[in-house]
């Protein structure tokens, strides 16, 4: 069988806000690895793994990589993502048609000090409505760059992903399955219920807190008829408390009604949600705190 049969991690990669998560996502028809509008809504590397007859990818979700942000937490975001490209079996670069910028070049820069093979996707094709167009960018794009394969594709329709995933299992070592079939990821229920409640406090306060909030898994309980789970939400500063409670706790109770359906359709049981806002001064410039929230992995 493995003589035949293919395995091995293929790392997405690419500047923040640039589509990674929402690929993993289309790829596995699962709602694996949490998306926003925000860059760096993506802060932990996610194993994603797509199981077929001929091979089983393990996807790696990374941060963006991305320049400035002097911050402990972008420091060690950029690290994560460095660490995936240099494990990975095939790196696969994702862009936006059409448009390439500084961090980009940052992205290859770094996918060029490895030896594996190199795909480059072009996502968010459905935006352009003449796909001619497209050509004298990427002849410019491969002028200059070495890769071993290119792919258009819309992870949010769909469109080209079977051809993606052909390219990345052609390019993987032979060897057996690491995963069940009906796996999908390695991560436990307790971490993706915390990115679940952060995954709302990215769509409901992107504008007004970015990059301040992290959540922190207290309890988690499994119980007969539902699942009891308690959470901290983290920031900076008391005012920053403030605005995710909302007023009258309006705020804070629209974020864990809306965790709560997502993490009881995710797990398939009742959840009971027990939200806590905390303060901790400049976490997120805090290594001992970015250790004990996770991030130090």
């Amino acid at each position: 069988m493995t003589e035949t049969h293919r395995c091995g991690t293929a790392a997405l990669v690419g500047r923040p806000n640039v589509g990674k998560s929402t690929l993993l996502n289309a790829i596995l028809r699962w709602h694996l690895s949490i998306a926003g509008p925000k860059p760096q809504t993506t802060r932990h590397r996610i194993l994603g793994i797509l199981t077929k007859p001929e091979g089983q990818i393990l996807f790696v979700d990374t941060p963006g990589l991305h320049r400035g942000g002097g911050r402990a937490i972008n420091r060690q975001l950029n690290r994560g993502a460095r660490e995936a490209i240099a494990q990975a079996d095939v790196a696969v670069h994702l862009i936006e048609a059409g448009r390439w910028t500084g961090e980009d070049q940052l992205v290859w820069d770094a996918l060029a000090m490895t030896s594996h093979p190199r795909l480059l996707v072009l996502n968010k094709v459905d935006a352009k409505k003449d796909k001619q167009a497209l050509l004298p960018f990427l002849a410019e794009v491969s002028s200059k760059h070495s890769y071993d394969g290119v792919y258009l594709v819309s992870a949010k329709r769909r469109d080209g992903l079977e051809q993606l995933e052909r390219g990345i299992l052609e390019r993987l070592p032979y060897g057996p399955a690491q995963y069940a079939e009906d796996e999908l990821t390695d991560r436990s229920e307790r971490f993706l219920a915390g990115e679940l409640v952060r995954e709302q406090l990215m769509l409901r306060l992107a504008q007004e807190l970015p990059y301040s909030t992290t959540v922190e898994i207290e309890d988690f309980r499994d119980g007969d008829s539902r699942t009891e789970i308690d959470a901290a939400i983290w920031v900076e500063r008391e005012g920053q408390k403030a605005i995710v409670i909302g007023a009258g706790g309006a705020q804070l109770k629209a974020i864990g009604s809306a965790a709560r359906r997502m993490m009881e359709k995710l797990f398939e049981r009742r959840v009971h949600l027990q939200l806590w806002v905390k303060v901790r001064e400049n976490w997120s410039d805090d290594e001992a705190a970015l250790r004990r929230f996770g991030y130090a992995e």
